[in-house]
């Protein structure tokens, strides 16, 4: 329909007219309560917003030496992120020409998957990134 007869009864109706494909020929419009329509979207943005679930990585990091009582330390910090149903990066770096001897690494990580494994368990296996040695912990349950 010619503008002036849409623009006319939008006036009449009390709504409002919105260009919704200006590229189109003739360009193509739609009669609507824009404030409304405003406000369905982000009352439906919100609901999507509320059903979407963060999931937290923390990250535990140690030395290849690292003392077996500090390793009790992190294991225990380890247990509590796990039980929150957090995943835990463990991270274990090597300084100097410890790189070397990344069989170290492993074997301190391996220690600490044998202390959580009744909570947890290894999501991605012991891979050399760089200078540091990580694993991946999630949640049995999860």
């Amino acid at each position: 329909m010619p503008l002036h007869e849409a623009l006319k009864m939008v006036e009449t109706q009390g709504i409002d007219l919105v260009e919704v494909s200006p590229e189109a020929q003739p360009p193509v419009c739609r009669m609507m309560d824009y404030g409304k329509y405003r406000y369905q979207q982000r009352k439906r943005s919100q609901g999507a917003k509320k059903k979407q679930t963060f999931v937290a990585v923390k990250e535990v990091k140690m030395g290849s030496r690292t003392d077996p009582h500090d390793l009790v330390y992190k294991v225990r910090n380890i247990r509590k992120f796990i039980e929150r149903g957090q995943r835990v990066k463990v991270s274990v770096f090597f300084r100097g020409r410890e790189i070397t001897h990344p069989e170290l690494g492993r074997e301190m990580l391996n220690r600490v998957v044998g202390q959580v494994q009744d909570v947890a368990k290894v999501d991605i296996t012991p891979r050399l990134e760089g200078r540091s040695m990580a694993l991946l912990l999630v949640p049995k349950h999860a």
